[in-house]
């Protein structure tokens, strides 16, 4: 499996990933995946809801911790906190199922489906096909490849099989280059405006690589929104989605936070 060498704790979590799919791939191998409920489902469409005009634009996220961050909120309840989301107006939900690094899992995914009808994005770090697979089979609608961790015949790939399964994919980047590896199949363009050297956030990165995402894409700003106002900010600059994590999980009920945040939003017309 080729990868790219990023420098950063990406290098680590694509070590320590590489290991658990292979554990994985002898425990559930993919004909078993292939007989899962949701394997078969219908798929919501991800880049239809963050477009419906009802609807807030927030992707609110599911995750107990992160390497910048490591107790964020560590005993959420996934059903408890996903349904809030839901109920508060979120677009759609983003979960975590890195175990080592973000404290989820497949089943924080499967619950999340389980209570809601709208699009689920895994959130994961996407390195063969075998994961593509499992997305389908715990209910996932969308996936989530890293442009500074993959190389773009590796993204072409991915993102094919992700189509072939009805899957969508959500492309994130934090630079120009990255965008360089967009391709067909992907639906979603995300510019994460948190340095994966660093774990800087500067919103200014996303105002800068907006313009140069492919029209007909939809454009997700991804990280460092706290504020409506930070929300209302990027929307003028041509951003279409929100991926809101940690704002709403650091409070004891990231579900009212969630539907605090969305309803400033809606107050203000934003």
């Amino acid at each position: 499996m080729t990868l790219l060498t990023t420098g950063t704790v990406l290098d680590e979590i694509a070590a320590r990933t590489r290991k658990d799919v292979e554990d994985r791939k002898s425990l559930y191998p993919e004909k078993l995946l292939e007989q899962s409920i949701h394997f078969s489902a219908p798929t919501v469409s991800l880049s239809h809801y963050i477009q419906r005009p009802d609807k807030s634009g927030v992707i609110a996220e599911f995750k107990r911790k992160s390497p910048s961050e490591p107790n964020i909120h560590l005993y959420a309840d996934p059903e408890q906190v996903t349904i809030g989301y839901m109920q508060a107006g979120a677009s759609a939900l983003s979960v975590l199922t890195d175990g080592p690094f973000f404290g989820g899992s497949n089943t924080d995914l499967t619950v999340a489906r389980t209570f809601n009808y709208c699009p689920i994005l895994r959130k994961d770090f996407i390195l063969d096909e075998y994961q593509v697979i499992e997305a389908r089979s715990i209910g996932a609608d969308a996936i989530l490849l890293i442009a500074e961790l993959l190389p773009p015949e590796r993204i072409a790939a991915l993102s094919r099989l992700a189509r072939e399964l009805d899957l969508e994919v959500l492309m994130e980047t934090h630079s120009a280059e990255g965008l360089d590896k967009l391709c067909d199949d992907v639906s979603l363009c995300g510019i994460n405006t948190r340095d994966l050297k660093t774990f800087e956030i500067h919103l200014e990165v996303a105002e800068e690589l907006v313009d140069r995402i492919p029209s007909g894409l939809v454009k997700v700003a991804e990280s460092g929104m706290r504020t409506p106002e930070d929300v209302h900010r990027l929307r003028r600059a041509g951003f279409e989605g929100f991926l809101i994590g940690s704002q709403f999980m650091r409070q004891p009920h990231p579900g009212q936070a969630c539907r605090q945040f969305i309803r400033k939003l809606a107050e203000h017309g934003l």
